[in-house]
């Protein structure tokens, strides 16, 4: 265990202070190297006291380091600041990065949406990129954006009681304002996939910018600062579980998607760099794509596109 989840863990087991000898005896370590390990926590933002008694917990950052995730610290990477999630996911999953890695930064100056449109990514947001390596035909890959989206709803939907509901293709909204935006990136050999990439940004304790009046945070709707350390870790362990619960082909997404869904039924624009259609959206096949009901009574089946409820 990296020694600095040790000296959080004994700091927040609720008592008022913990001396360093008994940190010390924990660690197998000299009181002076407890000592360093509290000077690097107080460097990146918890706030320590030191006592005549020992070490006191006054403040804990908001922040998701690695090592406060117990069992995922080899595989999570924290950034305070860079271009994008995404591009730094790629470049790991190119060099062989395991499977369920995941990149996670405070803010990104060259986060990216849907069409290539800017994602901003201002502090108090959940910015993260999980590598995927599941060796399913690239066909079926959309069913774990699917998969992600339907995920992160229901975290939203039992943890803090939220309405979350999914707008295709991979949009979670709560009383039809967009909280979470998620985009997929993959590479292929052959018939089978190699990775997939699932960025997600989720609006936690971040203030949206003019240019989205219809985007709610998480804060807004709860009424106090939530905590992305916390909800990154249950959304997490739950789309991990689900996943490896899944069939190979994961059947069963597609339906629980569309329980969740609010697009099904909806008349909608879909928006591609090749143009726009119109229609009213009336299912998802096995694949993930959208299928709608043109004007004249006839079926089209969309693949992918920014998706505008009418």
């Amino acid at each position: 265990m990296d020694p600095k989840q040790t000296i959080l863990s004994m700091l927040r087991a609720g008592r008022d202070v913990v001396s360093g000898s008994e940190l010390s005896r924990a660690l197998d370590v000299s009181r002076v190297s407890v000592w360093k390990h509290v000077h690097r926590l107080r460097q990146v933002g918890y706030e320590i006291e030191a006592t005549p008694k020992g070490y006191r917990l006054v403040t804990d950052p908001d922040i998701p380091f690695a090592w406060e995730f117990p069992g995922r610290e080899a595989t999570i990477h924290h950034f305070q600041r860079i271009e994008s999630t995404m591009e730094q996911a790629r470049g790991m999953a190119r060099s062989g990065c395991p499977h369920f890695t995941v990149v996670v930064a405070d803010q990104q100056s060259a986060g990216r949406g849907r069409l290539n449109r800017s994602w901003h990514s201002a502090a108090g947001g959940l910015y993260f990129t999980i590598v995927l390596r599941r060796r399913i035909p690239p066909a079926l890959s959309p069913r774990l954006n699917l998969c992600t989206s339907l995920v992160l709803a229901d975290t939203l939907r039992r943890d803090y009681d939220l309405p979350a509901a999914v707008k295709w293709p991979n949009d979670v909204l709560v009383d039809e304002r967009k909280i979470a935006g998620i985009l997929a990136e993959m590479e292929a050999e052959a018939d089978r996939v190699s990775y997939v990439n699932i960025g997600v940004g989720v609006n936690v304790n971040n203030d949206p910018p003019p240019q989205e009046p219809g985007a709610v945070t998480l804060r807004r709707l709860m009424g106090k600062p939530v905590s992305r350390k916390q909800l990154l870790a249950v959304f997490l362990d739950r789309l991990e579980a689900r996943l490896a619960s899944d069939s190979m082909d994961m059947e069963s997404v597609i339906g629980t998607w569309k329980s969740l869904s609010i697009t099904i039924g909806r008349q909608v624009k879909i928006v591609t760099l090749q143009g726009e259609t119109q229609g009213r959206a009336v299912d998802v096949d096995s694949n993930g794509s959208l299928i709608l009901e043109l004007a004249d009574g006839s079926l089209k089946t969309v693949l992918y596109g920014d998706c505008f409820h009418v």
